[in-house]
């Protein structure tokens, strides 16, 4: 899965989302939706660093978790 890791350039406009899943301890990481793919971050560290992913390499991982192929 291709990735790249950056500090917020040119993502401090999107909407950042934190799964309903969540807990109140504030120890998880957001989503937002650049147009090149998928951005995420630790919700503790909001100026800390971003993996960006494409769009193809995002669904790969989110059909692999919903296989629950990466229990190995």
């Amino acid at each position: 899965m291709e990735h790249s890791e950056n500090h917020h350039a040119g993502l401090t406009h999107l909407c950042w989302l934190k799964s309903t899943y969540s807990g109140n301890q504030g120890d998880c990481v957001e989503v937002a939706r650049p147009a090149s793919g998928v951005a995420v971050r630790d919700s503790t560290a909001l100026a800390g660093p971003v993996l960006t992913f494409a769009a193809t390499a995002w669904q790969s991982f989110i059909g692999e978790i919903q296989a629950d192929s990466l229990a190995d």
